[in-house]
């Protein structure tokens, strides 16, 4: 085989390879309910439905949402990635693809559940980069309290 053949086959190769590369990233890439890239699409649960009718055992009170506040804020650390206002613009999630869940979404706030919302925090997510943190970081307790404390992030509070 002469030179210019393995070359132009080498070149051919590689721009195959690139196209693939390229269409394999732009079907990987999540979109919200707008259409846009970020966050998965709101409306597809990311929780089994049996999730959904599970209900917070905490009773919501001041004291319990400031104790959700604080360990969103700290312990949890969940602010790394959801942001300190709960936007999913925090300095870690920006590396994330998808995007952190934006929980100032008051669409997203009516259509899950805190069943749905516990059981992503105690088995994560796959496929995103939220990954278990209860019991590991949160006792089931503290994850309840959290729950308590994101309904309060959306426009329309819960």
């Amino acid at each position: 085989m002469s030179f210019p053949k393995i070359f132009f086959g080498v070149l051919l190769l590689a721009a195959s390879f690139s196209l693939l590369v390229y269409l394999m990233s732009t079907v990987a890439t999540p979109i919200n309910e707008t259409g846009s890239v970020g966050e998965w699409d709101i409306t597809v649960p990311r929780a089994p439905s049996e999730a959904k009718a599970m209900k917070n055992p905490i009773e919501r009170t001041p004291e319990v949402i400031s104790q959700g506040a604080k360990l969103f804020l700290g312990k949890a650390s969940c602010y790394l990635c959801h942001g300190v206002s709960g936007r999913g613009d925090g300095e870690s999630g920006a590396l994330l693809n998808p995007a952190p869940r934006d929980f100032t979404n008051a669409r997203f706030q009516n259509l899950r559940t805190d069943g749905e919302l516990f059981w992503v925090i105690v088995h994560g997510s796959p496929g995103t980069g939220m990954f278990s943190y209860a019991p590991r970081f949160l006792s089931e307790e503290e994850a309840w309290m959290v729950i308590h404390y994101l309904r309060t992030l959306s426009k329309e509070d819960h």
